[in-house]
Parts: C-alpha cells; structure tokens; sequence
C-alpha cells in the first residue's frame, strides 16, 4: 500500500536518508535532475536538508510515497513568488526509486500535487522533464499539456547535452 503524504518540516527532517536515497538512485542511473555524476549520498542529504528547511518555511510543498514506512518517491510544489503569480507553481523533483516504478507511485503523486495545488487556489502548473523519457509520458498521462522542447537545454548525469520538454496543466 502506497501512501502519499505532505512532509511537514519536521517529518521532512526526520526523512532526509530516505529521500536522500531516492534522489542518489535516480541520478546514478541517469535522471536528468539537476546532478552531475558521481553524485554522492553527502551531495544529496544536503540538498534534502535545504528542501526539509524549505518546507518548514512553507516556501514548498514536499511531497513523499511512503511504502511499508519508507518513502519511495517524492515531488515538490513550488508556487511562484512574483506578486503578478499568485495563481502559478512548479512541479520539481519528481523521483521514484528505480526498485519501486511501474507501481503507480508517479501518478499517485501527480494527483496528490493537483489537489493540494487546487486546495490553495492555484490554478495552473508548469514543469520540465528530459524528452523521450518514461517522465514525459507520465506528465502526458496526468493531463499536462506540452509546450515544446529545447535542445540542449541541460547535461545528462554522465555529460552530454540533452533536450528538455516543457508542460503546463490548467485547474479547474
């Protein structure tokens, strides 16, 4: 059973190992999340240190999938800052352990992330991912809409330049 919950500051804290882990997984076999290889386990705790600091500010929604009391995947809703955005934010981050994909846990997320994000009024949502990859056909699947791609926009883990495609989701 999975279930997917909000990380409040302190929970957030208290699973930095964990999402530490996903994260030092997904970029080890190539994610293309902000990361150069070799990524370590120490680059990664403290990124989710920074990101549990976030979301004790509520500058950020952390979200985690939490199996058997692990989490095993995460995502983040960033709303816009700008005083023109109050009705915009970003999804960043989303990682699922390779161990736990083609469960459902992507999407389980995504859902998550649109009611929480409809719950504080937000009614549209923007986000990257790399081209041709099982994330653009999740995104596709969650009802995002593609606004087109650009090449060479970001290095792949291992180096290389890669494209990166670009969506958004309105919200009823």
């Amino acid at each position: 059973m999975i279930d997917i919950r909000i990380l409040d500051g302190e929970e957030a804290r208290k699973r930095i190992p964990e999402l530490a882990l996903i994260l030092k997984d997904c970029v080890n076999k190539g994610a293309s999340v902000s990361f150069m290889n070799p990524f370590s386990l120490a680059e990664a705790i403290g990124f989710f240190t920074d990101i549990a600091e976030d979301a004790a500010r509520n500058e950020l929604v952390l979200f985690a999938a939490i199996e058997n009391g692990r989490a095993v995947g995460t995502v983040q809703l960033q709303p816009a800052w700008n005083p023109n955005q109050p009705h915009r934010a970003d999804v960043a981050k989303m990682l699922v352990h390779s161990a736990h994909r083609q469960k459902g846990i992507g999407q389980k997320l995504l859902s998550a992330v649109d009611i929480e994000a409809k719950r504080r009024g937000l009614t549209l949502l923007t986000l990257d991912t790399a081209s041709d990859s099982p994330a653009e056909r999740l995104y596709l699947r969650a009802g995002y809409q593609r606004v087109g791609i650009i090449p060479g926009f970001a290095l792949w883990p291992d180096g290389g330049l890669g494209a990166a495609t670009f969506f958004y989701k309105t919200l009823g």
